[in-house]
This record gives C-alpha cells, structure tokens and sequence, in this order.
C-alpha cells in the first residue's frame, strides 16, 4: 500500500458529519462513507467479527468481509477465561435453575436470587459493606455519575476518563472541571477555587485505577485525603484492573494499601471476568435502596441476568483462587516479554505493565497501513486513534492474556518489526 493512499483519508470521524442538513439521520452517512472508502482501500480495521471461541489464536473478518487469522491481542479476556469449564457450567446451571432472562428492571422485579449471591460475594471480596450490581460496566459509570452530581454541583474528572464517566458528567446539570491526566495539583488547584467561592456546594472527583490507553495509574491515597479535607467524593473505576493484578487481584487498590478506603467504586465484569455487567460499592449502608429507585440504569432497564451473575461468582471464585494467582503470574510473565520484546526492537510502549500493553505507532495514516499489514499477516490488533488519543499519537492496545505462550508473543514482534518497514 502506497503511502498516498494511506494518507489519502484524513481527519476523524466526526470531521464528516454533515451540519448542512436538518435530516438528523442523513446527517450521519457521509461518515459512514469515510468509513466504508477507507475500508474499500484496506484501511478500516473497525467492527471485526471473530470465529469461534476467544482464544490467543483466532480467526474472524472485516466489517467488509476479509478474512483474517492469526495471533490475537485483541480481546478482553486477560486471564483466558471466556472458555474456562467451570463458567461454562456455571453459564448452563444458571439457565437451569433461573432460566435466561431477569424479566425486569432492578427497581422492580429483576433481582434473582443468585445475583444478590453476587453482590454478597462482592462485597466480602472487595471490602465494601455494599456492591449493587448494573446490567453493563457502562451503565454503572454513566449512571453513578449522573445520580450523584446534580445541578450546582461541580465534578472534578480526569482528561483521559473512560467516556460512560465523561458522558455521565455531561449529562448530570454539575460544573464539569477537566484536570491535566494524573495531576495531583491539578485536582488540589481546582479543590481550593471551589471550596473558596462555593462552600456548601457537592464535589465530586472522577479517577481509574488503570487508564486503558495509557496504562498508568494516580495516587489513590493522596486523592483520598485531598478530598476528605475538602469535602469531596472520590470515585475510582477499577475496570482493567480488578482480577488480573495485584494480590488477590484486587488490582492497584491492594498495591496501594486502598482496598476498601475509597468513597465510590465502581467497575465492569468484561475484563477479566468473562461476563458482561458492571457494579458499584460504597461504605454507606442504605446506599443501595435509594441507587435502585433513582438512578436511570436502575431504573428503566432490565437487570443483570442470571446467566450473567452465575458465570461471575464462578469467575471470582477463580480469581481469589490459587489458580487465580497462577494465571494472574502466567499473565504478567507474557506482559514482561512482549513488552520488553517490542521496547527492544525500538517500539514506544507506554505506562506500567499491565494486561494493557499500548504500543504508539504514530500519525493516523501510517498507523491504518501498519495495521492492514499487520491483520493480513496473521497479528490481530485493535487500532485506537484519534480524538479517543492524541492527534499523531495513534496506537495498538494489545490485550495480552493468560494463555498466550511465548511463541504467540515471539511472532507477534516478528510479525509487527515485518509490517512497520514494509
């Protein structure tokens, strides 16, 4: 592919939304047909579907229908446990017993049995004294968000926040303050400001253990204090993190001494646990009762299924196991190795090791070419480019899992040392 080409499609996504119609559909198609002439090009690699069951081999095709196999670094399964047997039984003995469907909304009869077996799980796990559980890990990042701020209010955010915790700051009426990506002073200079001209106002500071484009982490304990002293509530998302590192897999808040010590957290089961489904846990008993009749997710959608809560108690009950701690050292042994394999051959990767390995690959037009080459020559990744990162920043953020061995890793460099100097 000529650089030309690559070059050929510039801009993001939303350059290509038409303002000059009141059609608020036909508004949207010529973006749709940015996408579709990149892809006729070879340079969409969005919407892939795959084969089979999650594995580190897989197999799958583009939205356009090109096949593709290879090595995957592209899915969320960071402790390989989509295909494990005892969530699989776990899956069918939920069915069973409970059959497929909450049939209802959390606020009125969706609550099985066997998800309120999770939330007590949870919260001996985590070492809150209440977890209420969400039907995905964006409802309960919107949603919390939402409920808690409200007109009046300010949120403190961080820049690089996941967008369900963006958007829920958006839409709660509070005065959204985005502060510098793990800035300390930054939460403490906007703390002061506030605290001075609005005293009895609510304050809310919006963090992540792991931020998944970076793969670095705050100061939690700072964070904490700084908002006890003056007034305010920290919520931390513990989405990449919770399962797959650190003792017990409580993640950064165990390698932080903050298990159970922050005010709000929040986090998702689509990492490391095999499901879908999110949560939030707090240290106010009670919480929970006015959370379910008055947050939006709560509400007015269905609640988690039984499928879904018996595959995650299986699940925790992996991961607090010692086949939890064996599959979190197999984990961080193939981040070690792909990380130092690819800093050795002169790839920029970025933050602290994690099951989130971000590999800069730069401007967006070298980076789609490089990320053709690399599908077609059987190395699976996912491309992040802007405005979800910074203009010329474009990356790969491999996914890395337990059972991927050496040689997947070892080919995976092979593979992508091929493709940037073709």
């Amino acid at each position: 592919m000529s650089e030309t080409v690559a070059q050929t499609f510039p801009g993001t996504a939303f350059d290509y939304f038409d303002r000059s119609t009141h059609h608020l559909v036909e508004r949207w198609l010529p973006v749709g047909q940015w996408f579709h002439d990149r892809g006729a090009h070879g340079l969409d690699p969005y919407q892939k579907s795959f084969n089979g069951k999650i594995s580190p081999r897989v197999s799958g095709a583009m939205r356009d229908g090109e096949g593709f196999v290879g090595v995957n670094f592209a899915s969320q399964d960071y402790l390989s446990l989509a295909s494990h047997p005892d969530l699989v039984s776990a899956a069918i003995a939920a069915a069973h017993e409970h059959g497929v469907h909450s049939a209802g909304s959390a606020a009125l009869m969706g609550i099985t049995s066997v998800s309120k077996e999770l939330e007590r799980s949870l919260e001996d796990y985590l070492r809150f004294k209440e977890v209420t559980l969400f039907p995905t890990g964006w409802t309960a990042g919107f949603g919390i968000v939402k409920m808690l701020a409200r007109a009046d209010d300010h949120i403190l955010i961080d820049v690089l926040a996941h967008a369900c915790l963006q958007e829920g700051a958006e839409a709660s009426g509070a005065k959204v303050h985005r502060f510098p990506h793990l800035s300390y002073e930054g939460v403490k200079r906007r703390l002061l400001s506030i605290r001075k001209d609005h005293p009895t106002s609510g304050i809310l500071v919006v963090t992540e253990t792991l931020f998944s484009m970076d793969s670095d982490t705050p100061d939690l304990g700072a964070l904490q204090a700084l908002c006890r002293e003056h007034g305010a509530t920290l919520l931390v998302d513990c989405a990449h993190d919770l399962g797959c590192l650190g003792s017990e897999g409580l993640g950064v808040l165990a390698d932080q001494a903050m298990v159970g010590q922050v005010d709000v957290l929040i986090g998702t089961f689509s990492k490391t646990f095999a499901s879908i489904g999110g949560f939030v846990a707090t240290q106010h008993a009670g919480f929970r009762t006015a959370l379910r009749a008055c947050c939006g997710p709560q509400t007015f959608t269905n609640a988690m299924t039984p499928i879904q809560a018996g595959i995650i108690i299986a699940a925790l009950k992996l991961v607090r196991s010692t086949e939890g701690d064996t599959r979190r050292a197999k984990m961080m042994a193939n981040v070690l190795r792909l990380r130092a394999g690819l800093e050795d051959v002169g790839f920029r990767v970025l933050g602290n090791p994690s099951a989130i390995v971000p590999v800069v690959v730069g401007a967006s037009g070298e980076a789609r070419r490089m990320t053709t080459a690399m599908l077609r020559s059987g190395a699976i990744v996912n491309l992040v480019e802007a405005p979800a990162v910074a203009k010329n920043q474009a990356r790969w953020r491999l996914q890395v899992m337990a059972d991927h061995n050496e040689s997947d890793i070892d080919a995976f460099i092979q593979i992508a040392v091929a493709c940037r100097s073709a």
